[in-house]
């Protein structure tokens, strides 16, 4: 797979909850990152690019992001809102919204005995740490791209299961 396609990953949990307990920790920008090991902090800009105090996060806002991996180093970023649908899904595009590095969304759906609750990325298709890697060895894009996602999951399965944990206690 190339970059240059967008490929994306996911993974789903069941969440012994429903929705309207589950969506204020979907949406808290900073528990994603108490979650990751890569997102190191996450927090919204000022009003009236990111939320006023004591109002819930919506389409449009925007938050920093300051992240650490042992090979790239420390970066920021910020992303943009780009879906906002209560206690259905929240998904926001790294840095450009119209071309951005990545795009991250959860999904919230009800189920039987709580909520079936999905995360899902996407790489690119916009510039980023990522594409600079590739550009320097082009012949093994395909494995960096597979190590990529494989990292991705990995940070998704444990933001999910943060979420789980406190939305189960």
């Amino acid at each position: 797979m190339r970059y240059a396609d967008s490929p994306t990953v996911e993974a789903a949990v069941h969440v012994a909850a429903p929705p309207d307990r589950v969506w204020p920790l979907v949406r808290d920008i900073e528990l994603v990152a108490q979650t990751s090991e890569e997102l190191q902090e996450a927090h919204w800009l000022p009003a009236p690019e990111g939320p006023a105090d004591g109002t819930a996060p919506a389409v449009g806002h925007r938050f920093r992001g300051r992240n650490v991996h042992p090979q790239a180093g420390e970066w920021e970023t910020v992303s943009e809102v780009v879906e906002c649908d209560e206690e259905r899904a929240f998904g926001w595009a790294v840095m450009d919204p119209d071309n951005p590095s990545a795009r991250w969304r959860f999904t919230l759906t009800p189920v039987e005995g709580g909520t079936e609750l999905r995360q899902w990325a996407q790489l690119g298709p916009g510039p980023s740490n990522l594409t600079k890697v590739i550009e320097r060895m082009p012949d093994k894009e395909e494995r960096i791209v597979a190590h990529r996602l494989g990292e991705f999951r990995q940070g998704i399965e444990r933001t999910l299961a943060g979420i789980k944990e406190r939305a189960e206690s």
